[in-house]
């Protein structure tokens, strides 16, 4: 029997203090995750199970509503902003409860200015963190690195997104699917949203063409996650056979439009192939001097840090040559860069980059990604 490391020990007295986490999935708004979350949290306080209400969200459905049932509600707090009474989630309230399981409905909210974390899946972890089992329902689109495709197959852009690792971290994911004919005709009867916007609704996010894209994308991010689960588990029993992952990506940004869509391409490409993640900015002191260009650089350190990718600067006048040595010193095995915007004339006499970048390395691809904007 292969040794155990102190670290394999202290990982497994971690997981055994802290709260499970339950995800339930959807492709899109109405498809039951609530619903269900409720049913579950029913039977489990019929066994027993010491479970409460932290927040839920039923958006007048009657038949959510009633799922409710006998469940106690943890009181929400009211933070005063600007003269308004916004009402969160007590998170006080339930650590100070401490309930063995909590129901926290609409994962990816961003809560009011004012509430001790800025997100509710923050509050999740912070629960968790104390020994606190969380249930909570999230849609496919919300996660982060899956923001640009969604933008382009559904022309909505999603707005408040969370961190791929929770679904990494989490104990359960459960699928709660409907077929997009289904779906549809709970928005024609009413059962999603109010009569106002059902014509608005079957016009834009669910057409059927939408609908299907999206309840794919959930079954194969689903399906993605078990392999990696699997992965994981091989590796931490020492399973015979099995190698670690030995592939490093690193995605190059400048400050332009397009460095957010680079990186979570990027991201894209690492989780699949089950690789580290570097993100590399070669700048000079004009980019310093520039508030659009520091806004820029702003948002792309949130990213990283939300995407957990490694994110360096590096100062030179020659882009390609800082890549090419950034990439031996850290053994990287791909890059990713944006298609030039230089004009072909500039790259005839100044030379183009990537081919720079490719005749300096050895054994490293080079994925060079189109325009966004087509």
């Amino acid at each position: 029997m292969a040794k155990k490391s102190p670290d394999y020990f202290l990982r497994e007295i971690e997981r055994a203090n802290k709260g499970r986490l339950k995800i339930y999935l959807g492709a899109a708004p109405g498809v039951g995750k609530t619903y269900h979350m409720l049913q579950d949290a029913n039977e489990m306080k019929a066994r027993g199970i010491d479970v409460v209400i932290g927040f839920v969200e039923t958006y007048g459905r009657k038949d959510t509503e009633e799922q409710i049932g006998d469940l106690e509600i943890i009181p929400l707090k009211e933070i005063n902003y600007k003269g308004a009474i916004l009402k969160e989630m007590d998170l006080e309230a339930i650590l100070k409860r401490k309930p063995q399981v909590v129901v926290v409905d609409e994962l990816a909210h961003t809560n009011a200015p004012g509430s001790k974390n800025e997100k509710r899946y923050q509050d999740v972890l912070e629960l968790i963190d104390n020994g606190i089992s969380v249930m909570t329902a999230v849609n496919i689109q919300h996660f982060e690195s899956l923001n640009d495709y969604i933008n382009r197959m559904t022309n909505v852009k999603v707005r408040e997104t969370i961190p791929d690792k929770l679904l990494e971290i989490c104990d359960e994911v459960e699928v709660v699917d409907v077929s997009p004919e289904t779906l549809i005709e709970r928005l024609k009867n009413g059962k999603i949203y109010s009569p106002d916007k059902i014509e608005t609704a079957l016009n834009n996010f669910f057409r059927i063409g939408n609908l299907s894209a999206l309840r794919e994308l959930t079954l194969r991010e689903v399906a993605n996650e078990v392999d990696d689960r699997l992965l994981e588990y091989k590796n931490r029993k020492n399973v015979i056979g099995l190698k670690g992952a030995q592939e490093k990506i690193l995605v190059c940004v400048n400050l332009r439009f397009n460095a957010e869509y680079l990186i979570r391409r990027g991201y894209r490409l690492a989780k699949m192939l089950k690789a580290d993640l570097f993100v590399l900015h070669v700048y000079n002191d004009d980019d310093l001097r520039d508030h659009k260009k520091l806004k820029k650089l702003d948002e792309i350190t949130m990213l990283c840090n939300k995407l957990e990718a490694k994110f360096y600067m590096v100062k030179s006048n020659d882009p390609a040559k800082a890549i090419i040595k950034f990439a031996e010193e850290n053994a990287i095995t791909q890059i990713v860069v944006g298609q030039s915007v230089r004009r072909r004339i500039d790259e005839i006499i100044r030379g183009s980059i990537v081919r720079r970048i490719m005749k300096g390395t050895k054994f490293i691809d080079v994925l060079v990604v189109a325009d966004p904007r087509g």
